[in-house]
């Protein structure tokens, strides 16, 4: 198979890299990295604010127009590409995804912040401007002080809490940490079994609850119900393998455990309003 977008290294893209983090003005990562302007995969986390500039960013095939104050983040695998206009800047973290594991108790802690977990569908949001200050002189202080390992740890878990503490979270995710669990334990069973696990009663079953606990609770606090948000990620696999290899349409189907190519099809084209075929063309 013959990959068409690209796992970038941390080491290809960072300079300066300390002990798996990198911090680096926004001007100075993208005159060093002025031709990664093709769609890629990182194999770290990554997240950017933008101080200057316009343009456009996508992640996984979504668009978003960049404003200044914007800040996004990308866990590893996502697909990427930018397109700025003018004068940019900003900081940029990449960091490893071993980078907090032998520093906190709960190695998966940073999936609680609302931004990695998947429980809001929105990884890019404004820092509002009560906030701004603060996170600019932790930015520079991180920066400052990067081979610091632990401190760079504590710095970047607090630009987590401040970024998490002014976003407006639906109150089931802000003051049930027993449903918070419950949905992230949800969307890390599908992330393990959603070629094999199509219906929301398997993933009730293994979360000790009932379906039409299940399905309410996502509704309620997702907005969606769970089978569609079990179809979202097998439909995001699918764009994935389309856009990233030359797999024939008859080779995904079977990746992702469809039984034949035009069920494939026709479940692609409901989630996607186009074509298997018709969105290739459009992504490469």
């Amino acid at each position: 198979m013959i990959s068409k977008v690209p796992v970038i290294e941390q080491c290809t893209v960072s300079e300066n890299v300390q002990q798996g983090i990198m911090v680096e003005d926004l001007a100075g990562y993208l005159a060093r990295n002025e031709k990664l302007v093709f769609p890629h995969r990182h194999n770290f986390y990554h997240l950017l604010l933008f101080t200057k500039g316009g343009g456009k960013h996508t992640i996984d095939f979504e668009t978003f127009e960049i404003v200044p104050w914007q800040i996004y983040f990308m866990s590893p695998g996502q697909i990427h590409t930018w397109s700025f206009e003018g004068e940019m800047d900003g900081y940029v973290v990449n960091f490893d995804k071993d980078f907090f594991k032998t520093f906190l108790l709960r190695p998966d802690y940073i999936g609680s912040f609302s931004f990695f977990s998947g429980l809001v569908r929105d990884e890019v949001f404004m820092v509002k401007s009560a906030e701004r200050e603060l996170i600019v002189d932790t930015f520079q202080r991180l920066q400052t002080y990067m081979r610091d390992v632990d401190f760079a740890r504590i710095a970047l878990l607090y630009i987590f809490y401040l970024l998490e503490k002014q976003r407006d979270l639906p109150v089931a995710l802000r003051d049930d940490v027993y449903n918070h669990t419950l949905l992230r334990n949800f969307l890390n069973l599908i992330e393990l079994n959603y070629k094999s696990l199509r219906l929301p009663k398997d993933y009730a079953a293994l979360l000790y609850i009932t379906p039409n606990h299940l399905n309410a609770l996502c509704r309620e606090t997702l907005g969606s119900s769970a089978g569609e948000i079990i179809r979202q990620r097998v439909l995001l696999e699918a764009k994935r393998l389309l856009a990233i290899k030359d797999y024939g349409i008859s080779e995904i189907a079977y990746e992702l455990n469809f039984n034949d190519n035009s069920y494939f099809t026709k479940f692609f084209k409901k989630g996607e309003g186009s074509t298997p075929e018709e969105f290739r063309k459009k992504h490469i």
